[in-house]
């Protein structure tokens, strides 16, 4: 393994422990060494890619909201029914919350963060739902008397709630409770013609491909930075890091993720993906 990827993957892996240890415990009772232990490398090693928890919270935030925005867009060139995506977003959105633990804590994160901040992750899905209802409008989707702004009001209450209540019952997030809810609210804002086309259950795959792979699949935020090491390598690693320009400078310079991983070989495709999603930039 590359330097490279070496950080990357510690920066994943603290990520990721750092997630379950604030979905866990909240913010507040969520400690350094808890998720410095979590992710396998040693306190040293955490702050070389991270100042403090602040940071490591905006860094799990950061990585929910890109890949919460990329979720909202797949399939924003469809041709097929305005209507249709709509529904396919909230169902891709469900799958994304239901497998990955960075997602959940990091949209948690935000929520709870109170008004005034840069990213509002919220006013965002608002902004994705009101504008699929206003294409439908445009295009003649909607029944009569429909408005995009009454109609845009009761799929965020009710898409909030279930993302809310599934904090403590993941079973809201199943296909069911969306397809239930779809069932309910299609027939009563699609024009006519268009209730019995459209899929209440969302027209792709239920465990179709989601940004941001999971706990499950592929190489989430917490597949390790490697894997069977122990803690005490980590600090091996922090100074490793931390000794040269492998990352552009000293833990909280920047941005999280502001920095290059290091020169020498590119990191591989899965793991350059997933890097791309907590915003480390790699060469």
């Amino acid at each position: 393994m590359t330097k490279q990827d070496r950080a990357v993957r510690t920066r994943l892996a603290l990520i990721r422990s750092a997630a379950e240890q604030f979905e866990d415990r909240g913010y507040v009772r969520a400690g350094l060494a808890q998720i410095s232990a979590g992710a396998g490398v040693s306190s040293g090693a955490l702050h070389f890619h991270f100042a403090n928890k602040a940071a490591v919270a905006e860094a799990v935030e950061h990585a929910a909201a890109d890949a919460l925005r990329e979720t909202a867009e797949r399939g924003r060139d469809d041709d097929g029914h305005t209507l249709q995506r709509l529904v396919d977003v909230t169902h891709r959105v469900a799958r994304l919350l239901c497998a990955d633990v960075v997602v959940r804590a990091g949209l948690r994160l935000n929520a709870e963060a109170g008004a005034g901040r840069a990213r509002d992750l919220r006013r965002e899905w608002r902004e994705c739902v009101h504008g699929l209802l206003a294409e439908a409008e445009r295009r003649g989707e909607l029944a009569a008397g429909v408005t995009p702004q009454h109609t845009c009001a009761v799929v965020l209450a009710a898409t909030t709630g279930i993302e809310v209540l599934a904090r403590e019952d993941q079973g809201w997030l199943a296909r069911p409770s969306l397809t239930d809810l779809w069932q309910l609210l299609l027939p009563c804002v699609a024009a006519p013609g268009l209730v019995g086309v459209l899929d209440p259950a969302g027209s792709g795959p239920e465990g179709g491909e989601s940004a941001g792979s999971g706990p499950e699949g592929g190489e989430s935020a917490g597949s390790g930075p490697e894997r069977g090491e122990s803690a005490g390598s980590g600090a091996a690693e922090g100074r490793s890091e931390g000794s040269g320009a492998a990352e552009g400078g000293p833990a909280g310079s920047g941005p999280a993720g502001s920095g290059s991983a290091g020169s020498g070989a590119s990191a591989d495709p899965g793991l350059r993906a997933e890097a791309r999603r907590v915003g480390l930039a790699l060469r």
